[in-house]
């Protein structure tokens, strides 16, 4: 099997920290409903303004799927500059470098 990792990558003015945990509670028990979903790390960047997600799939399609979902959500939000980027996993590899994958 190979899994999908998929990055977003966008411009965000905040919250941050325990502040976006209590704003963005809702929005991640729905993603993580998400089909194909196996896990999500929450990304922040205060210093640069950016934030987003490394996200892992059981396959491209599931990824794909979620990607224009989120893309959307994102964009009525009036986020722009949004980053979306898919990668093919190696498990192997990750395997010897300790990856979840």
């Amino acid at each position: 099997m190979t899994t999908t990792l998929l990055q977003f990558d966008f411009p965000f003015e905040g919250p941050w920290g325990p502040e976006m945990t209590a704003a963005f509670g809702e929005l991640a028990q729905d993603i993580a409903a998400e089909d194909g979903l196996i896990w999500k790390i929450w990304t922040e960047n205060r210093a640069e303004n950016r934030a987003g997600g490394i996200y892992l799939f059981r396959d491209a399609e599931a990824a794909e799927r979620y990607r224009q979902k989120h893309a959307a959500r994102l964009t009525s939000f009036g986020i722009t500059g949004i980053v979306a980027r898919a990668f093919a996993t190696n498990a192997d590899l990750s395997a010897i470098t300790r990856g979840p994958c």
